[in-house]
């Protein structure tokens, strides 16, 4: 087991993830400013729920102030992200709007639909 890792003035990255994230921050966006993989914050997150004994991360609703907008997306591809958003420990909801900001942030549309609009 490794030791605690000092992160962004918190005693340890599993702490600095979990004060991000009641600040509504993605977990792309904690990935690129601790400098971390985005499965990394995944899989502390989900440690940290399970010495809780919780199922789920701590979470917070994004704030109402921001402007949002409502996406329909099919039902078998809600029931294809089910066992991603499970493994997780994500709401298959929570799990298509962190892959929507990731490939928005990240700039990676034209790059998973190689569709020559590059």
């Amino acid at each position: 087991m490794s030791s605690p890792k000092p992160t962004l003035g918190f005693p340890t990255r599993t702490a600095a993830i979990e004060h991000l994230r009641t600040e509504g921050i993605t977990a792309a966006q904690i990935a690129r400013k601790i400098g971390i993989d985005v499965k990394s914050v995944s899989a502390l997150e989900a440690s940290a729920a399970r010495k809780r004994g919780t199922e789920r991360p701590i979470r917070q609703a994004a704030p109402s102030t921001s402007k949002q907008h409502t996406v329909c997306i099919d039902n078998d591809v809600l029931r294809t992200l089910r066992p991603h958003a499970a493994k997780r420990g994500l709401s298959v909801n929570a799990l298509a709007r962190l892959l929507l900001a990731t490939v928005a942030d990240d700039n990676l549309v034209d790059a998973l639909l190689d569709d020559g609009d590059a």
